[in-house]
């Protein structure tokens, strides 16, 4: 059976309690930070009349064991809303930069659990994704509109959450046995960050009984997060990364079948 619950679900708290205490980080800063192989193909492109100008269309950007990511894998994160949020003041560069360093990483990551062929997550984990992609968008209409000006279907998003919560039930697997928070612990955070904190804007304290358990998750998910970063860190030690984002472009030549 798939532990999928303990790792996608966020324990819901009281209102006074979510405004006073540090909300969990997510265990991927990408949850849908597609990964290019499994995007539904758009179109063939027509080859452009003899003599025309050559277009660049798309680019690889990095390569990971010979698995390429490439500029539309990033515009697609930035587009549908699942780019990590960036510094304020960070130029669009940067953010381009940010975007592409979690997607070689999540690519890392699904490599390895592929390795070991997870069974498939609930369908409805996986609509319950979609839905929350998709309400990043004023209507239907808008969302069906951006995922076709990416390239991309419906099922090919589909595709692309299942996979990445096959990740999050993968670490859940791996790591969550790693991360023990103990009644102590618990406890130092309530009179060191939480309390002082709600105290501080003037709102009530509840009883520690009453956060125990939600801030047990805190603790646990920022443990998480923690062993997710060292995991990766390793897998990058033993992959093989090629990463072109500073790579100057190269000229396209003049006509299509004509080399520089």
């Amino acid at each position: 059976m798939l532990r999928s619950c303990a790792v996608i679900r966020r324990s819901s708290v009281t209102a006074s309690v979510q405004s006073g205490m540090v909300r969990p980080l997510p265990l991927l800063l990408t949850l849908a930070a597609f990964a290019g192989g499994a995007v539904a193909a758009a179109p063939a492109p027509q080859q452009p009349p003899s003599g025309a100008q050559a277009t660049l269309r798309d680019r690889i950007v990095a390569v990971v064991d010979g698995d390429p990511i490439l500029q539309s894998d990033v515009e697609r994160a930035l587009a549908l809303g699942t780019a990590p949020p960036t510094t304020a003041g960070a130029s669009e560069r940067d953010q381009r930069r940010r975007v592409l360093d979690g997607l070689i990483e999540e690519r890392l990551r699904i490599h390895e659990v592929e390795r070991y062929g997870f069974e498939q997550v609930p369908v409805e984990l996986i609509a319950k994704q979609v839905a929350t992609i998709r309400a990043r968008f004023p209507s239907d209409e808008a969302f069906r509109q951006r995922l076709q000006a990416l390239g991309m279907t419906l099922e090919g998003l589909e595709q692309l959450v299942a996979q990445q919560l096959q990740v999050l039930v993968y670490v859940d697997e791996l790591l969550g046995a790693r991360v023990f928070v103990g009644l102590e612990e618990i406890e130092a955070y309530y009179n060191g960050t939480l309390v002082p904190k709600l105290r501080a804007g003037g709102q009530p304290v509840p009883p520690l009984d009453e956060v125990r358990e939600q801030i047990r998750e805190v603790l646990r998910q920022q443990r998480l997060n923690e062993e997710l970063q060292r995991w990766t860190a390793e897998l990058r030690r033993g992959a093989d990364v090629e990463d072109y984002f500073d790579r100057p472009e190269r000229a396209l030549p003049p006509k299509a079948g004509v080399r520089p």
